[in-house]
């Protein structure tokens, strides 16, 4: 897949990110996959990854993270605390540079990414990754969201033999085409990223939650 914009900004997009992560764990104690959510929900994690140049070499990391907050927050009027010194070895720096990278390299939203592989897991990769060649993390991050795919597929096929059901059977009670229910399972295709009434159908037939058959 073609990265979504120039090379030219790649390590400015790192650096910002990597700023916003350090500034938001750090600075305003939030959680890696807390503030991930609201990065996303903002629509600005949309515009980054687009390689919209106001967020990508406009902003600040610190500027892109009270602008996060600014959209998700519209009617707070809290006043943020200003940045803490820190050098770029932080373990959030690291994994919001990291990030960076790997959204570039593949091209995928930030929101699929953060689906298969949460930015607090890249977090846990700091201690052993972060003097290593940055396409080494590339590579546990892609082994982590196969390894997620197939729990996924897994726990399809698990929830359908502990109702005793067969695949023509979920096919029946869901009105789910069975080869669309084979693909799930072979893996094929990815649960995660089916139509909600298709995850929801399948849910109801298994009498679980929509959250727990996507892995979510």
């Amino acid at each position: 897949m073609m990265p979504a914009y120039s090379g030219l900004y790649i390590e400015r997009a790192q650096a910002c990110l990597g700023e916003m992560l350090h500034y938001a764990v750090y600075d305003l104690s939030m959680g890696y996959d807390e503030f991930m959510s609201l990065f996303i929900y903002s629509g600005i994690a949309g515009q980054f990854s687009a390689g919209n140049p106001r967020y990508v070499v406009g902003m600040s990391g610190i500027e892109l993270a009270m602008e996060v907050l600014r959209l998700v927050r519209k009617d707070s009027d809290e006043e943020l605390p200003p940045p803490s010194s820190y050098d770029k070895r932080s373990d959030a720096y690291w994994t919001g540079y990291t990030l960076a990278w790997y959204q570039w390299t593949t091209g995928e939203p930030f929101g699929r990414i953060q689906e298969s592989a949460p930015v607090s897991v890249i977090a846990g990769m700091y201690h052993k990754y972060h003097e290593m060649d940055i396409r080494q993390s590339v590579d546990e991050i892609d082994r982590l969201r196969r390894l997620a795919a197939y729990s996924r597929r897994i726990q399809l096929q698990q929830l359908r033999q502990d109702a005793g059901l067969s695949q023509s059977g979920l096919a029946r009670l869901s009105g789910v085409p069975v080869r669309t229910i084979q693909q799930y399972e072979q893996g094929q295709k990815d649960i995660s990223k089916a139509a909600f009434e298709t995850v929801l159908r399948l849910s109801r037939a298994l009498n679980c939650t929509p959250e727990k058959l996507a892995g979510l």
